[in-house]
């Protein structure tokens, strides 16, 4: 028989978070014939390798399989790997770094009515009274209304759609994407409140809220994508202050190229008060 449900979980060079997640997993409070697990490595880790295979060596466990993506395009791609291997008529999504509680498949799976298309569960990240921009901006996935972190989606609706568009190529707006092509191809999408997955800060290197601007590529991604849902879900309008920031910097650049010093100083200086404004904004609530 198949399983009633698929967790499909993507990783790149993480074992040992992905371990803590999958022992949560391997622990659900469904019987371990009622789901499958499959780890997708955006890798190619020698390390996760070995170790999803030695806990999927145990016969008492549910099914754990292995399997690599088909070259390294981020999560997106991953996952659609993973969905495409599975065996459940649902797929469940989560991420590495989370800790899913123990009746989190249960309770998704009861959400998940016959006219739901998908359901996202709830999501909780503990952090220090005196957060860093990361922790804060991990902290929003609370509010997020469709995370790949903690959703259950109906596999009919991911081949319909295509599943995630693999130009995502960052764990970014991929799943508000899905969420938008569901909505406008006239799907519904459910709330599962008891479906909770733990979501710790993960470790990361000084000056990651700086690289993570690149994620930016995606929000525009999104916007060119979903103009009306975008403004409307993100309840804020395009991304104009990156694009003005862009722009005036490159007209920086073409002004000083044709001698035209004052204008090329003008655009530079209001590149840099945009950034500094925008670094203000966001580092004014942090530790």
């Amino acid at each position: 028989m198949s399983p009633a449900v698929s967790v499909v979980i993507p990783t790149c060079g993480r074992p040992q978070l992905l371990q803590r997640c999958l022992a949560a997993l391997m622990q659900q409070s469904l019987a371990a014939d009622e789901y499958e697990i499959i780890v997708v490595d955006d890798g190619a880790c020698a390390q996760t390798e070995a170790l999803v295979r030695r806990l999927g060596s145990d016969p008492d466990s549910p099914a754990l399989t292995y399997t690599q993506a088909q070259g390294t395009r981020g999560p997106a791609g991953a996952r659609n790997r993973g969905w495409r291997l599975a065996h459940a008529d649902v797929i469940a999504f989560t991420d590495d770094d989370t800790v899913p509680a123990h009746n989190w498949l249960a309770h998704g799976l009861r959400a998940l009515q016959p006219d739901l298309a998908a359901v996202t569960g709830r999501i909780t990240v503990p952090v220090s009274p005196h957060p860093t921009d990361f922790d804060l901006v991990t902290k929003g996935l609370e509010q997020a209304e469709f995370v790949t972190a903690n959703a259950f989606v109906r596999r009919e609706v991911l081949t319909l759609l295509g599943g995630f568009d693999e130009r995502f190529t960052r764990a970014w707006r991929e799943d508000s994407d899905l969420q938008f092509r569901m909505l406008r191809a006239g799907q519904n999408i459910g709330w599962a409140p008891d479906a909770l997955v733990v979501h710790p800060v993960r470790p990361a290197p000084w000056a990651i809220s700086l690289r993570q601007q690149r994620n930016m590529f995606f929000d525009a991604l999104l916007y060119k994508k979903h103009p009306q849902l975008y403004c409307l879900k993100m309840r804020r309008m395009a991304p104009l202050r990156y694009y003005l920031i862009v722009l005036a910097s490159v007209a920086a650049i073409v002004a000083w190229a044709q001698g035209s010093e004052a204008w090329a100083a003008t655009l530079l200086g209001s590149a840099l008060a945009l950034s500094l404004h925008f670094a203000w904004q966001r580092l004014r609530r942090t530790s």
